[in-house]
């Protein structure tokens, strides 16, 4: 039987050594079974890019409210912070008034507190970085000396 190679370790980026099916492993394994009333924040995925003139940072907050979102740099690190509700029900018979509680039967759409922080490359223009926030993806622009 051939033995398969294994692939060769991805070189580290200017984000760093980030293995992203490492960390989503271990986040669910934290996450714990029945997160109905999170105690703890939980950290929303991110997409990391990079073009000649920048780096692209994208955010997967749906449901959040934009002026909810908070976005600042300390050292060299870009922290997002902010809070996501429980989605609402957009129609009965969950917005019913006589009926007084709904079931849960599976819950895994983050809500609460949320945080995530990314190392920022040496050659980012801090005093230059923008953000938009479009169908639920924040989108960060870090551009490049």
């Amino acid at each position: 039987m051939p033995m398969l190679a294994s692939a060769p370790p991805a070189a580290a980026g200017p984000f760093g050594n980030i293995n992203p099916q490492v960390q989503k492993m271990m986040d669910q394994l934290t996450k714990g079974y029945y997160n109905f009333l999170p105690s703890e924040v939980f950290t929303p995925n991110v997409n990391l890019y990079e073009t000649e003139n920048d780096y692209q940072v994208c955010v997967d907050l749906s449901g959040v409210d934009k002026e909810k979102i908070d976005i600042v740099v300390v050292d060299q690190r870009l922290q997002i912070r902010g809070n996501r509700a429980v989605p609402p029900c957009p129609s009965p018979p969950c917005q019913d008034s006589d009926s007084k509680h709904m079931r849960v039967h599976l819950m895994e759409i983050d809500h609460g507190a949320f945080a995530r922080e990314v190392e920022l490359p040496e050659d980012v223009l801090k005093d230059r970085i923008s953000a938009k926030y479009v169908d639920g993806f924040l989108w960060i622009e870090l551009p490049k000396r």
